[in-house]
């Protein structure tokens, strides 16, 4: 961000000349000579708020005009859409979905404007020798701060996914946990912000030894591949291929070994709802690997774009101890409960979260006390869903990109990019 160089304390005044001419324009008397350099000093302009290192200025204070960067922007690939970037029509429809409060696309612009400035700070403290409980507070309290958390106006849109190795996703410390990052990890670093229910999705991974270098490349190169295929009318089945080519051009040697870098089968980037990450009832998914999904993108959609390399067996399963909740959208506001501490429980799960994904460090930020029967009753009783880590075989390694995408009408806009990825 550049600064405004602040102004000098003076001016000189004009009409002031060197001695040697004083004879052909004599000076003015000092008191008209100060009347004019009075008149003539220039206010000293405001500076420019910047962010700190780490970042600790909320957003709004950097913007005042409400106005938030604008993502990467690209052009739809597909012949029957290349009409909508000069499209007078599309156009208008683009202003009016944009001044529309509801819909407007600063909400999304703001909460990846957090992601980046948040993301870019941690990518430079995260470091070995660091509790993992630790480096998920200091990024959410970092989200807190830039965004204004503010009930479920904004704040964090998921729990931060901090999976290591060959846990591949959704794990996330929970209270009490005292694993260490290690020198020869490869972490993955998943982080939600949202404003008004729009949620940035966006995820990096990070490895502090130069091994794992090419499965990392190959999963960024793939997760580029995918948001280059996304559109309006582009096909699911069809982008997963393409991701898949990409991936599985890549291996990785280690101790000698060569292994190919797999897609993760089994996982897939996903449309996103207000409020619901993995898109409620209208269950698209992006998936990685070739498929006959003949399920088209269409216009306004927000997708979350992620691919996860391994160097496994390219599939994941359930392990573990769960630390994501979610609450289902599609169960009773009201659900019959037996255990007065559910009833509680759901009552504070619902004023702090709604749908959006929780983790048991939340809940007792929430205030919530001895709630683990009334959480494994909810879910037993189909009102919360619980979600797993995810693991590939043991001694493989994984790795993950992702960025969220916008499919306005006229060009797609890859809102959480940035320049570090």
């Amino acid at each position: 961000m550049i600064v405004d160089a602040p102004p000098p304390d003076t001016v000189p005044s004009a009409g002031v000349e060197d001695d040697e001419d004083d004879d052909v324009n004599p000076v003015d008397t000092s008191e008209s000579a100060a009347a004019k350099k009075k008149k003539k000093k220039k206010k000293p302009k405001s500076k420019k708020k910047t962010q700190t290192d780490p970042p600790t200025i909320p957003l709004s204070k950097l913007f005042p005009s409400g106005v938030y960067p604008e993502g990467e922007l690209q052009p739809y690939t597909l012949d029957s859409n290349t009409y909508r970037i000069t499209s007078e029509e599309k156009r208008e429809l683009d202003r009016l979905t944009h001044s529309d409060p509801e819909t407007t696309y600063e909400s999304i612009r703001k909460g990846s404007e957090v992601h980046r400035q948040v993301r870019q700070s941690a990518r430079k403290w995260i470091r070995p020798g660091m509790k993992m409980i630790d480096i998920a507070n200091k990024i959410e309290d970092g989200v807190r701060t830039l965004v204004e958390e503010n009930g479920l106006d904004a704040g964090i849109g998921f729990p931060t996914g901090l999976s290591i190795n060959h846990c591949a996703a959704h794990y996330t410390p929970n209270p009490g946990d005292t694993r260490v990052l290690q020198q020869g990890d490869v972490i993955k670093v998943d982080i939600g912000v949202h404003v008004k229910g729009r949620i940035t999705d966006s995820a990096f991974t990070l490895n502090f030894e130069p091994t794992y270098d090419n499965l990392l490349e190959a999963v960024k190169a793939a997760t580029n591949t995918g948001i280059r295929e996304s559109g309006i009318d582009a096909r699911l089945g069809e982008i997963g291929g393409a991701i898949q080519e990409t991936m599985e051009s890549y291996e990785v040697e280690v101790n000698g070994k060569v292994y190919p870098v797999k897609s993760i089968a089994n996982l897939s980037g996903h449309l996103i709802v207000p409020y619901q990450i993995h898109g409620g009832s209208h269950g698209k998914s992006v998936n990685m690997v070739a498929n006959n999904d003949q399920t088209k993108m269409e216009e306004g959609e927000y997708y979350a774009i992620e691919t996860f390399g391994s160097t496994g067996r390219g599939r994941a399963v359930e392990g573990g101890e769960t630390s994501h909740y979610m609450r289902r959208p599609d169960a009773p506001k009201h659900p019959q409960l037996r255990l007065t501490s559910a009833q509680g429980l759901l009552k504070t799960i619902d004023s702090s979260f709604g749908t959006l994904p929780f983790c048991r460090r939340y809940l007792e930020r929430a205030g919530a006390k001895n709630y683990l029967l009334g959480l494994n009753h909810l879910v037993q009783q189909g009102v919360i869903d619980d979600v797993p880590p995810l693991f590939d075989i043991e001694g493989s390694m994984t790795a993950q990109f992702e960025h969220t995408i916008l499919l306005r009408p006229t060009v797609k806009e890859v809102v959480s990019r940035g320049d570090d990825y």
